[in-house]
This record gives structure tokens, C-alpha cells and sequence, in this order.
């Protein structure tokens, strides 16, 4: 009998220890997955503002960039791209062709000395760059947190209470082919 009341405590700690773990993986898991959902609603926060001063900065170059109207409509487009990005994928392509938009608007500028000294433009313009430094910041966290998630949902043994709680890999948010080729830099500056 005493051999009897020693197996079963060993199987009841042993059923116990199993249940601890799970629901210590579990756990670990949805922390992991919340931070993800967090990062994303950060990012989606300075986005959503870029967003806000896009119309305003457009509204303020239309009037000295008559000529440059493909240049604010690519921007108007990619702004609306951006909008309706369902997943990380397209919103990371459509953040691609926001920002090479963006940077053409600013190079273009440079030709137009009444709209660079605009109080309103210059203050749009160094609006959006502390945006842009803060979403790139963002993004940075973003990709950390799913970098940690989706190690920890590919490790034994927690790879198996993912499988179970059918947890998937997360995609990271990823720079776009336009934005990783080499910046031609020209020093020869007009005499």
C-alpha cells in the first residue's frame, strides 16, 4: 500500500509539473504575441500622424509645384496605399513607395527657394522627418518582437504548446527593394 500512495504522488506531481509548464509556455507565448500586437499599434499611431500632415504638406507645395503634380499624386496614392494595407506585406510595400515619394517632394523642393523658405512647409517637412526617425525607431522594436516570437515558437520543446495553440510565425516588417539599392552621392557641384 505505501508503494501504491508513492507511485500515485509521483504520477499526480508529475501530471502537475506537466500542467505548470504548459500554462508557463502559454503564458510566455501570449506576452510574446501581445508585445507583437502592441509594436504594430505603435507603429500604426506615428503612421496614422504622417498620414494627418501628408494632405497638409501637399495643400502647401500645390501652390509653388505646379509642375511637379505626378510627384504629390505618386503621394497621394501611396498615402492611400498605406491606409488600406491589410497585412505587414502591404504595408510594408506601400510605406516603401510613401517614403521614395517623399523623398523625391523634398529633392524637388530644393528647385522651388519661395517654398523652401515657407514657414509652413519647413515646419511639415521637419515634422515628418521626427516622424519618420520615430517610426523607423518603431519598426526597429517591431521586428525584435517578432524575431523573439518566432524563435521561441521554433524552439523544443515550446515549439510543441505553439503547434498546439495553432500559434504561426509572424512576418517582419521588411525594407522594400527601392530602399535598399546604393544612393548615388555626386560631388560635383555646379560652379
Amino acid at each position: 500500500m505505501a508503494l501504491g500512495a508513492v507511485l500515485f504522488g509521483f504520477l499526480l506531481f508529475l501530471i502537475i509539473g506537466v500542467i505548470l509548464y504548459f500554462v508557463a509556455v502559454y503564458n510566455g507565448l501570449i506576452l510574446l504575441s501581445r508585445n507583437i500586437d502592441k509594436a504594430w499599434a505603435n507603429i500604426d499611431v506615428l503612421l496614422k500622424q504622417r498620414y494627418d500632415e501628408l494632405p497638409k504638406l501637399i495643400k502647401v507645395c500645390e501652390g509653388y509645384m505646379k509642375y511637379e503634380r505626378e510627384t504629390l499624386e505618386k503621394i497621394t496614392a501611396a498615402r492611400t496605399s498605406c491606409l488600406n494595407a491589410k497585412t505587414v506585406g502591404e504595408a510594408s510595400a506601400a510605406e516603401g513607395e510613401l517614403v521614395k515619394g517623399l523623398k523625391t517632394l523634398f529633392a524637388v523642393a530644393e528647385n522651388y527657394p519661395d517654398l523652401k523658405a515657407n514657414q509652413n512647409f519647413m515646419q511639415l517637412e521637419q515634422r515628418i522627418s521626427y516622424l519618420e526617425s520615430q517610426i523607423a525607431d518603431r519598426r526597429e522594436f517591431y521586428n525584435d518582437s517578432v524575431n523573439n516570437y518566432n524563435i521561441k515558437i521554433n524552439q523544443i520543446p515550446d515549439m510543441f504548446v505553439a503547434q498546439m495553440i495553432q500559434m504561426k510565425q509572424r512576418e517582419l516588417f521588411k525594407a522594400q527593394e527601392e530602399e535598399r539599392k546604393n544612393v548615388n552621392i555626386d560631388f560635383n557641384f555646379p560652379k
